[in-house]
């Protein structure tokens, strides 16, 4: 279905009179002098005294620590308004009110993501015709279907694993959660093998892809007049990785056009290719095909590999909670060689230490979001209809109001049922919010536990006794340089 879109950064109109493109929180925020900013503010520069360009989330963490649930920060012209407080945050999550604003950073994506699913803009047609199609693809059905193809990706970190065990190396965590993650979704969504665990280095669809994340990020930090010098060289390498990333998946929808109808999979690329929406009989557009093939390889392992590398760096260093866990997976699974679907969602335990990581380092850090009309935040803000805020979810998952005195605690019981149903609704974001939350979050969640229940019946994991968490911002997080020993488990 084609549409024309106006270049991202135009202050062109959208349908209904919203401005597209980046908006200044000036432009939306009437009363911006209630709202707290860094002291030591330069002039035409903005609050850039002390940044750091490489880590910008962690450095709106510092500053929103201690200014309060709402802040704003400047730099060249650029401003935005955060929110972190849980009672804002809920707020910001009634979709009567709010929704999705496509921020600077996935904005970026454009280029590359287009109206995929991720990057799409809500009046963009495409959405809404790609999520209707694309939905039955992670139903409990669906799922079980992707169980032995996620068993088989397993298998082969294991099996590398093993050999590392045997050899008495550390493993490289985020590396290989990486490998692991990309040839799960790609086998399980698009019957593609990248081959990823015969690599030494990173298949260069990753490479390109961290490129693309990366100049995103940086694309985020610098003064917009300044930008096309600065990044000049950065620009065409950014060029090189889009068209990478488009010749690959290009190759794979290809390969699927030119298999036998008999071979016919059932996964998301048939359902790209093949079904038509139920209500109109629309089909996805070849162009729109490749964006959601993107969308879905990039944010599909991107996030999922931070979450695994968080979670097992935060399990070894908790040899108690380690323990715990892997009781559960050693009882509830017991003698089986492989776990059935049905298993994976008995690991309760498990999950709640993964919910924790997600919870002290969720992997997409962020999400914005849009008025729908003239309202007031918290009874003290007023917006204007199209203006935004961006919601810190490292920062809300650190709420004391919501998470109690020591939010910086690891502890997965946070996570028990009774200690949810204590908390306020809307204070658990890493999957973002409302009708625009991950598509994939069951396939993640599902992805995830396994793979940890998998590890932890097979191997004890021993950290390096001097590593501090250090975590690099590309859009999405990722612990920094972790790597673990590995110890096999006797029987």
């Amino acid at each position: 279905m084609a549409q024309t879109t106006q270049p991202t950064g135009s202050a062109g109109p959208l349908p209904g009179g919203l401005p597209k493109g980046f908006r200044s929180a000036e432009a939306g925020w009437p009363r911006l002098d209630r709202i707290p900013h860094p002291p030591r503010r330069i002039p035409l520069i903005g609050d850039v005294l002390g940044a750091n360009a490489r880590t910008p989330v962690q450095d709106s963490m510092d500053i929103g620590r201690r200014l309060g649930p709402v802040f704003r920060r400047k730099a060249f012209g650029k401003e935005i308004v955060f929110v972190w407080g849980a009672r804002l945050a809920a707020e910001l999550a009634d979709e009567a009110r709010f929704a999705k604003h496509v921020g600077l950073g996935v904005a970026n994506l454009r280029p590359v993501a287009g109206d995929g699913l991720f990057t799409a803009y809500n009046h963009e047609p495409n959405w809404q015709l790609a999520h209707d199609i694309l939905a039955p693809g992670f139903s409990r059905e669906a799922m079980a279907g992707y169980h032995p193809l996620m068993l088989d990706v397993a298998g082969q970190l294991t099996a590398r694993w093993d050999a590392a065990a045997a050899a008495g190396r550390a493993v490289d965590v985020p590396g290989d959660m990486t490998k692991l993650t990309l040839e799960t979704i790609s086998r399980t969504g698009f019957g593609h093998d990248f081959g990823s665990f015969e690599r030494a280095r990173p298949h260069p669809f990753v490479t390109a892809m961290v490129g693309t994340l990366s100049h995103a990020q940086r694309r985020n930090v610098l003064p917009p007049a300044l930008a096309p010098v600065l990044l000049r060289r950065a620009e065409r390498r950014n060029a090189a990785d889009m068209a990478y990333l488009n010749s690959t998946v290009d190759g794979v929808v290809a390969a699927r056009r030119a298999a036998d109808a008999s071979g016919a999979r059932g996964d998301l690329l048939d359902r790209m290719l093949e079904v038509a929406h139920p209500g109109t009989g629309e089909r996805l557009s070849p162009e729109n095909i490749r964006r959601q093939v993107i969308t879905f390889l990039v944010a599909g392992h991107e996030t999922t590999s931070g979450a695994l590398s968080f979670a097992l760096h935060y399990l070894a260093a908790h040899p108690d909670v380690l323990a715990r866990a892997r009781d559960e997976v050693d009882r509830v699974w017991g003698a089986a060689e492989t776990p059935a679907y049905e298993q994976v969602a008995k690991l309760r335990y498990v999950r709640r230490a993964l919910d924790e990581a997600l919870r002290l380092w969720p992997t997409a850090p962020a999400f914005a979001r849009e008025a729908l009309a003239d309202t007031v935040l918290g009874g003290t803000h007023p917006m204007r209809r199209g203006a935004w805020a961006l919601v810190l979810t490292m920062l809300l998952h650190r709420d004391p109001e919501a998470w109690g005195p020591r939010p910086e605690e690891f502890d997965p019981d946070r996570f028990a049922p009774a200690a949810v149903r204590s908390r306020p609704a809307h204070v658990f974001k890493p999957f973002g919010t409302g009708a625009r939350a991950c598509i994939g979050r069951q396939f993640a969640l599902h992805e995830a536990t396994l793979v940890l229940g998998l590890l932890l019946r097979r191997y004890d994991l021993v950290p390096d006794p001097g590593y501090r968490l250090r975590v690099v911002e590309r859009l999405t997080l990722m612990p920094q340089g972790l790597r673990l020993r590995l110890v096999r488990r006797a029987g």
